[in-house]
């Protein structure tokens, strides 16, 4: 069991991951819906950004439904704060993330590095970075990089990975672990 630990999986996140996995075999995008069936009729996210000091902890999902001013709330939450400007942001993304957290089995909230970014703050991003797509699904809403202070990037990029419902990027040396919502796919590792 200690084992699990310190591959930052609990006891609990990894029977829910054999438990969904026997109850559901979801031939869509993401199973992260199936990783999510624990947590009830409920989704929530949790983060905060260091960049702008803001914190989200919301139920976007109840039995079945997006809360569409929830989503709204995550929009803004997720923009480019460089040039403050909000995009519709993929549920699907958030799935990912709420997957991977719960799999994490943490009470601390993510921290938001990069959500959605337009076409210029990704340019400007490229010129500083080989590691910036040129066509970035965060120019869609579709990515997000996140971190945790409690667990290490490989245990984060694990949690993600195992939901097998979108990329799936580790940056260990820049310390975060990129998910989107995009076809299947991991790099980093």
């Amino acid at each position: 069991m200690n084992s699990l630990r310190t591959a930052g999986v609990s006891r609990r996140g990894l029977l829910g991951i054999f438990a969904a996995t026997v109850i559901t075999a979801a031939p869509t995008c993401s199973n992260a819906f199936s990783f999510l069936k624990g947590a009830g009729d409920v989704r929530r996210i949790q983060m905060y950004s260091g960049r702008t000091g803001e914190s989200l902890n919301s139920i976007y999902w109840i039995e079945g439904e997006y809360i569409p001013e929830a989503l709204n709330e995550i929009n803004y939450f997720m923009r480019d704060w460089r040039s403050d400007e909000v995009r519709e942001m993929d549920p699907r993304t958030l799935d990912i993330a709420a997957a991977a957290h719960r799999l994490l089995d943490v009470d601390e909230p993510f921290m938001l590095l990069s959500g959605f970014r337009t076409k210029k703050t990704n340019a400007m991003l490229r010129e500083g970075s080989r590691g910036v797509a040129r066509n970035s699904l965060h120019i869609q809403g579709k990515a997000a990089d996140l971190r945790l202070r409690s667990r290490s990037v490989g245990q984060i990029y694990r949690a993600a990975m195992a939901c097998e419902a979108g990329g799936v990027g580790k940056y260990s040396r820049s310390n975060f672990v990129h998910m989107d919502c995009g076809p299947v796919r991991t790099w980093g590792g």
